[in-house]
């Protein structure tokens, strides 16, 4: 039998990130993949609907430019060419983990992993069962997309955020059921390409989870590209008649409504993928697997990270946790910050946060103001016709701390990054207002929403 120091099952960013890392700090490390390496985030999630999203603003912005004097003859649309470049992009990063894994040494097994109590993970080969040790475990295995019990869905021909890349044509119209982050950035992709796009969804508003000034914002934005929103509306029934699909949804007051349509989403979230520890008597906290500060669980020399811990749900977030879990697999002993944790939508106009929100300092009953910068007066933001979007700031009241900023706008989610460091180093807001922005940029708004926080802001 094998034998390793470390065995990391799952090779998404939460997986093969914690496998370079223990292989970094001398350990024989192994990593076992059930499919591709990348995990959900390259290969079915962040980086597919971001090369798509690209494509979506390509296409907004040929639009818009015809009225500033820049024409050009009809814009026509290959979903064939697309998907032929985003497959292109998901095998340039997925090689480029490959010649990762085989510079740090890392030995790469493809096929399903059971972990037992012994530490034992058999692999189902294509050919055989292989069975290896390990003195330590990471799992990393991640989730997968939730389908909720709605009646009729089994016999309707449904997508999930895994599968609706498989695509060959673009659809008329498609009802996307769940307005969270995964079903706006998918609403705006379909709606450059002129789909009928309908996001229903079963909270008050859009984006639950992120600032409710940023929410309003982007949906009014949404609505300008003919996206129809549907917010406090529940999917009671589904059926299909051919290729028609239609979805009944009801209101708070129990008012029903069909909707037709070509093409269904659902992005009703995702639920951790356990397969793995099935044989493990590990401690759950509710769906997901309960760790510690060292992401150690219940049993000793197990640590889980990633989708399948819940929290953040994020790839970065995962990585971290992967890189926290490797280090002390090998003898470390360190614990893992969520404090800073940048969060991203990558819709048109981008929205990205960190620190944090408006609601939670309120809960926390912690002293502080908020100041707002709308990009309307942001000479770039001008410049670029890119005006949608503001900057917001929560800050201390008695020693000016920073402690959560909201930027929507053009490129906000390459800006973000500025703001954590600043919360990170628990800076001031004072120590923001003396940062001297380049000229002209958009970051220059976090200059103004500083100086207007302390009552001398320059263009506000």
């Amino acid at each position: 039998m094998d034998k390793y120091d470390v065995i990391v099952v799952g090779g998404g960013p939460g997986g093969y990130v914690a496998a370079i890392r223990a292989a970094q700090l001398g350990g024989r490390v192994a990593l076992v993949e059930k499919n591709e390496l990348g995990g959900t985030c390259l290969n079915r999630g962040c980086i597919p609907s971001k090369t798509l999203l690209k494509h979506a603003e390509a296409i907004e912005l040929i639009e818009k430019a015809r009225g500033w004097g820049i024409e050009t003859g009809p814009v026509t649309f290959s979903l064939k060419k697309m998907m032929a470049r985003k497959n292109k992009v998901i095998e340039t990063l997925r090689s480029g983990i490959t010649s990762l894994l085989k510079k740090g040494k890392i030995t790469v097994y493809n096929g399903e992993a059971s972990v037992n109590q012994q530490k034992h993970v058999s692999i189902q080969l294509a050919e055989e069962l292989k069975v290896i040790q390990g003195e330590k475990i990471i799992v990393a295995t991640g989730g997968r997309p939730f389908l909720p019990p709605i009646p009729g869905m089994n016999e309707v021909d449904v997508h999930t955020s895994d599968t609706i890349f498989n695509l060959t044509e673009i659809p008329k119209s498609i009802v996307i059921v769940g307005g969270g982050v995964i079903g706006v950035e998918f609403a705006s992709i379909f709606a450059s390409l002129n789909t009928e796009v309908t996001i229903v969804e079963m909270g008050n508003r859009i984006i639950p989870s992120e600032d409710s000034d940023a929410a309003k914002l982007l949906q009014k934005i949404l609505k300008k590209k003919k996206i129809r929103i549907l917010v406090n509306k529940k999917v009671v029934s589904m059926s299909q008649d051919g290729e028609d699909k239609s979805i009944v949804i009801q209101s708070d007051d129990g008012k029903t409504k069909k909707l037709l349509c070509e093409e269904v989403l659902i992005a009703a979230g995702r639920k951790p993928n356990l397969s793995a520890i099935e044989k493990l008597d590990i401690r759950m906290n509710g769906l997901y697997i309960e760790v510690n500060e060292h992401m150690e669980t219940n049993l000793e020399g197990i640590y889980a990270v990633g989708d399948i811990i819940g929290g953040w749900q994020l790839a970065h977030v995962a990585s971290a946790e992967g890189l926290i879990a490797a280090a002390n697999a090998v003898g470390m002993k360190e614990r893992i910050d969520y404090k800073v944790i940048p969060r991203c939508v990558y819709t048109s106009p981008e929205i990205a946060s960190v620190g944090m929100s408006e609601e939670q300092v309120k809960e926390r009953r912690i002293p502080y103001r908020v100041e707002k910068y709308s990009l309307s007066s942001n000479g770039k933001a001008i410049a670029m016709d890119e005006t949608d979007g503001f900057v917001k700031i929560m800050v201390e009241e008695q020693y000016g701390e920073i402690l959560g900023v909201v930027m929507a706008g053009a490129h906000v989610t390459e800006m973000i990054s500025q703001s954590s460091a600043f919360i990170y180093l628990e800076g001031t807001v004072d120590e923001l207002a003396n940062m001297i922005q380049p000229h002209p940029s958009i970051s220059e708004s976090l200059f103004e929403v500083a100086g207007a926080w302390k009552g001398m802001g320059i263009h506000t």
